[in-house]
């Protein structure tokens, strides 16, 4: 199965990450209004699980290349990704404005995670699907156990 794959560095693969990161990277800096997001977990097992399967899938997508893979620059897989990427910005927004309902709180978790699975189905990377989908289980339990049930 490694034979289909190469390393190099996937540039598109990072663009997504960082504008999947970004969100973050204000959230840490600014705390929003109503910010639930900042409790403590109550998944500390199903969050480090998570954890290591996000940084397994970000790895993988954006170092290891399928050979035979095509090189579009959008796809309707890409489009799709991108999509979710608008959707998860649109969760941003709401919940600074202080809404924490169940559906922000899906915005939030959802999305990102679609994007990054497309994204690697875009890219035949097995790795990146592999993890990506251990990464989605985990950060949809700890969304629905923390902030919904």
């Amino acid at each position: 199965m490694l034979k289909r794959y190469q390393f190099g560095f996937d540039i598109p693969a990072l663009l997504l990450f960082l504008a999947v990161m970004a969100p973050n990277l204000i959230w840490f800096a600014v705390p929003a209004p109503e910010d639930i997001l900042r409790n403590m977990s109550v998944t500390p097992t199903v969050d480090r699980i998570g954890s290591v399967c996000q940084v397994a899938m970000i790895g993988s997508l954006l170092v290891l290349l399928r050979r035979e893979r095509e090189q579009r620059l959008l796809s309707p897989l890409k489009a799709a990704s991108l999509t979710c990427v608008l959707l998860y910005y649109v969760g941003w927004a709401l919940y600074y404005t202080g809404l924490t309902a169940p559906l922000v709180v899906l915005l939030l978790t959802v999305p990102p995670c679609l994007s990054f699975l497309l994204f690697a189905l875009d890219r035949k990377n097995a790795f990146a699907l592999f993890f990506g989908a251990g990464f989605s289980g985990c950060h949809l339990v700890f969304a629905i156990v923390n902030f919904i049930i």
